[in-house]
């Protein structure tokens, strides 16, 4: 982080991964009216529902741009999809004038597999030949079981507290839009295995 703090074409970015529960409700605390406790109602999803119970979502917080970049995923994370989602990331960084991408993330298997270090090397070495434009990524691992070292986590633990719905049972399209909204960013075409398959 400190290598990258003089220079302007480096960005620091802390990415995690979050699963969206429907059901689930998050810890929280909050007011209601004179004599009247807010109660959070417990839901359940009926079994003809054709929407998960969850959903999973990739994001990457850059602190100096305070921005949050979010893609939801139909299924859950895996290598495949984590260098799709690096990928974008990397477009994205590179259409606002980024070099280098200061990558600070856990190791969560999809992150620290040989596909994912084999995409990031070839990645970068393409970068290096001048055989394609773009971001190179330097990856920093998290010491392990240390979630308070991600700057991301925070932002999940809030969002979905902000996001909660008291009685009702949102769908995942909706819960999704929701997200996206509390971190002020585009509701972007989810990621899918069946796309990674190719």
């Amino acid at each position: 982080m400190h290598l990258a703090e003089d220079k302007a074409d480096w960005v620091v970015g802390f990415e995690d991964e979050c699963w969206w529960s429907r059901v689930r409700q998050p810890n929280l605390h909050s007011f209601g009216e004179a004599g009247e406790p807010l109660r959070l109602v417990e839901q359940s999803v009926e079994k003809d529902d054709p929407d998960p119970k969850a959903i999973s979502c990739y994001g990457l917080y850059m602190p100096e741009l305070k921005e949050a970049w979010l893609r939801f995923v139909d299924g859950r994370p895996l290598s495949g999809i984590t260098t799709r989602f690096l990928e974008w990331c990397c477009q994205k960084l590179a259409a606002i004038g980024k070099k280098v991408l200061v990558l600070i993330w856990d190791n969560a298997s999809w992150h620290i597999s040989r596909a994912v270090r084999r995409w990031i090397g070839s990645h970068n070495r393409s970068l290096k030949k001048g055989e394609k434009e773009g971001v190179r990524i330097i990856t920093c691992l998290l010491p392990k079981k240390s979630p308070w070292l991600n700057a991301m986590e925070p932002k999940w633990i809030h969002g979905k507290r902000k996001v909660v719905e008291p009685d009702g049972l949102l769908g995942a399209y909706e819960l999704a839009e929701r997200v996206c909204s509390v971190f002020g960013c585009p509701h972007y075409e989810h990621l899918s295995i069946a796309e990674n398959v190719a």
